[in-house]
């Protein structure tokens, strides 16, 4: 286990739950991208603007992304300047595994480049995703 790429991730998770739009800006890379993936193999690409327009409206209105308190992290590679992060974490009981990709410079996690999603039905933010402004 790296355990850089686990304290990096375990700071990102504590400025989602703060809402601190500042440091979740400055977790994401300019070339950032969350990609989701469902059981039905539907795909759900996100950008670090729309990340950070979601957080901005949560956060005028008040509302917090919940806390990661049952996150686990079962495995870590650095390959170059990469490092990848598998997080394990559970929504509606059912497991939702993410696995993030970190630029890193002498060894240390700077900024997420890449976030892959697999959860169990994306059929709703589709939904959402294809009423929103593009």
């Amino acid at each position: 286990m790296y355990q850089p790429l686990v304290d990096a991730m375990q700071d990102y998770l504590d400025a989602g739950a703060a809402m601190d739009l500042d440091r979740l800006g400055a977790c994401y890379d300019t070339e950032f991208q969350n990609l989701r993936i469902d059981l039905a193999g539907q795909v759900v690409p996100i950008t670090k603007d729309q990340f950070m327009d979601r957080f901005g409206d949560m956060k005028a209105r008040g509302l917090a992304l919940e806390p990661a308190d049952d996150a686990t992290f079962p495995a870590t590679t650095t390959f170059g300047d990469f490092g990848t992060i598998v997080m394990r974490r559970l929504k509606d009981d059912r497991p939702v595994l993410y696995a993030f990709v970190w630029r890193m410079v002498d060894g240390r996690p700077t900024t997420i480049l890449r976030e892959f999603t697999f959860e169990h039905d994306l059929t709703g933010l589709l939904r959402l995703m294809q009423g929103a402004p593009q």
